[in-house]
């Protein structure tokens, strides 16, 4: 999470506490941190929320079960596993409640988790309220995506870009120069997959997406049903996966490990390889951030 430098609204994610669907939906935490505004709350069912100015869903999770992943975006997430043969170290840029890095964990307990988050609050949060908890291949950091993405020393098989605002994606985790620290990160068999919105409630989605074009080998689009989040699968190297074989590996992890949903299903349904750059987008650089002056 970090500074707010670029507005993609996010209408899709938007929640009222205590509307008619959450029933008896209860505060628990309330807190003004450098960053945002931080509420937690929990539902009748047990199921704890992370909103970011009141408004904005960060992560539904529900503790002592770190199987349970309730939003769609999450579940569509380890689509980018099926890209992977057993990650050894995994890189997670957003911590948010916690839920993914916990999933992961639970399922890939001998691989090296590392989860980066810029503000000292939510990683609190994340322990007091959703069941966070680090250990020998589970680690937080408080510090800036980027910075520690281009401070890192080692490189890892799997980056997950999860950073979130209260409302937007920060500009300088979005531009070229970002990425290309990100692929320099990754090993050569790595995957980086990154959550974004989709071009209905995001302005610059179709430059992000040239943006990855132009950084990557290859690009790989996982839908997210009921949902408008769109997951990016981005490759240092030339793969050419077909969607058939990509779910055929996707359900051979969900039954191993598993997993509660239907990853096979949801990739065999929803991801494809992007071949043609996106000619409705042009590259984020930085220092040129649209609607700023330079």
């Amino acid at each position: 999470m970090s500074s707010r430098t670029l507005v993609l609204w996010v209408w899709a994610g938007v929640v009222v506490v205590g509307s008619p669907a959450c029933g008896q939906t209860k505060t628990l935490y309330e807190k003004a941190s450098p960053y945002s505004k931080i509420t937690v709350t929990e539902d009748q069912r047990g199921l704890r929320t992370l909103l970011f100015d009141n408004e904005v869903r960060q992560s539904v999770g529900k503790v002592g079960d770190p199987n349970h992943l309730e939003l769609p975006y999450a579940r569509a997430m380890p689509a980018g596993l099926a890209f992977v043969d057993a990650p050894q170290r995994i890189l997670i840029v957003g911590l948010g409640g916690g839920t993914i890095p916990t999933f992961l964990h639970k399922h890939y307990p001998k691989t090296q988790i590392d989860v980066v988050d810029i503000d000292p609050d939510v990683v609190d949060v994340a322990k007091r309220f959703f069941g966070f908890r680090e250990d020998a291949t589970l680690r937080a950091y408080v510090n800036d995506g980027r910075r520690f993405v281009e401070e890192s020393r080692r490189p890892y098989d799997v980056i997950f870009l999860d950073a979130y605002g209260p409302d937007n994606i920060p500009y300088h985790l979005a531009t070229r120069e970002f990425l290309e620290a990100v692929r320099r990160k990754l090993t050569p068999r790595g995957v980086a997959v990154a959550n974004v919105w989709s071009s209905n409630s995001n302005p610059l989605y179709h430059s992000m997406v040239r943006t990855y074009q132009e950084v990557f080998d290859e690009l790989y689009l996982q839908d997210v049903p009921g949902a408008g989040n769109r997951i990016l699968v981005a490759l240092p190297r030339q793969g050419r996966f077909q969607t058939a074989d990509l779910a055929q590996r996707a359900g051979r992890i969900a039954r191993e490990k598993n997993f509660r949903f239907d990853l096979e299903k949801l990739v065999a349904a929803g991801c494809r390889q992007l071949i043609e750059k996106d000619a409705e987008g042009d590259v984020l650089r930085d220092g040129h951030e649209p609607g700023k002056q330079p």
